[in-house]
């Protein structure tokens, strides 16, 4: 299948430096400036076809940390969890989080899946969304939608920049069951307070020009909303379909390419409710096995696109590599 642009992105383009992932199909876009954007921002930005959409992976940063035991394996012996990872050629006590963004541009509105950390964490490297946008050509304004995957800081630190909307022009969408769950009054004490003020900071105030969402509900033509709950008290993903090519937006159901997916009943110390978090992850990994569609995972190792198959404890990830080029 070939790229597909409107008018005002053929323009970009025309303007821009094209930086190819893999092939030309699954590329990077660069606007028009005076000074052109640094290889650093342009390779955050993974956008590739699907259907008659386009979809673009935005690297908001990624963080060096300590791990992944006890965060992933929290249930499990350290030496157990380091010899999963030494067997799939990964460090035992060092790790990366990574968080993506994904823009999906239906050809008449630019949808934005979750906002990545905001303007907070830029001092340390992260909060890169704003930047990566504009260098694919999309300013803020130019945002029709965003949704919101789920409430976590990571995921709703970019939807207010200095006080006011980030997206001026955006209308936004999220689980009925997360903001009910968050905006509670008895949220605002205990181990729920840092995130509970992070939402009555970030979500609340844009709460009279957002639209509740469940099960089954469309959030505009071949995007599907599925509940995914564990990881947080109202988690959501999103089916995406256009001209018969399937992708599924998992968020937060996996958060480690080996330790939550090899081993998808180990309990993760960002789960809410482990126990859910863990079933959430068969049933949703079971459909994208069984299915054979790709899915792009908000803490998968960027671009986060991949593919699934069932193999002995759990499952084996699968990087895409050219499957969109064709």
């Amino acid at each position: 299948m070939g790229l597909k642009t409107d008018r005002r992105t053929a323009m970009k383009l025309g303007a821009a430096s094209l930086a190819v992932w893999g092939a030309p199909q699954i590329m990077t876009r660069a606007a028009h400036a005076e000074t052109p954007p640094s290889q650093e921002i342009f390779s955050g930005i993974r956008t590739f076809q699907l259907g008659q959409f386009e979809v673009t992976a935005i690297r908001d940063g990624g963080r060096a940390m300590e791990g992944p035991h006890p965060i992933f394996g929290e249930d499990q012996e350290a030496d157990v969890v380091a010899e999963l990872l030494q067997e799939n050629f990964l460090p035992a006590d060092r790790f990366v989080n990574g968080f993506t963004p994904v823009l999906i541009n239906t050809g008449s509105e630019r949808i934005l899946f979750d906002t990545g950390l905001g303007a907070g964490a830029r001092q340390g490297g992260l909060g890169q969304l704003r930047a990566r946008l504009e260098a694919a050509g999309d300013a803020p304004g130019d945002i029709d939608v965003v949704v919101l995957t789920h409430f976590h800081g990571d995921h709703i630190g970019g939807l207010m920049e200095e006080g006011e909307p980030a997206f001026p022009n955006a209308r936004y969408v999220a689980g009925q069951a997360e903001f009910d769950f968050w905006t509670h009054e008895d949220r605002l004490s205990g181990p729920t307070e840092n995130s509970a003020r992070a939402v009555q900071a970030n979500v609340v105030p844009l709460a009279d020009n957002m639209s509740f969402v469940g099960e089954g509900d469309e959030i505009v033509s071949g995007i599907t909303t599925m509940e995914a709950f564990g990881h947080s008290p109202g988690h959501l993903t999103f089916h995406v379909e256009s001209e018969g090519s399937r992708l599924l937006l998992t968020a937060d159901t996996a958060n480690h390419y080996i330790a939550s997916l090899r081993r998808p009943d180990w309990h993760v110390r960002f789960d809410m409710d482990k126990e859910a978090a863990a079933a959430t992850r068969r049933r949703v990994f079971d459909m994208v096995a069984s299915e054979r569609i790709p899915f792009l995972g908000y803490h998968m190792p960027f671009p986060g696109v991949g593919f699934i198959e069932t193999l002995d404890q759990g499952f084996r990830y699968v990087p895409a590599s050219y499957q969109f080029e064709l």
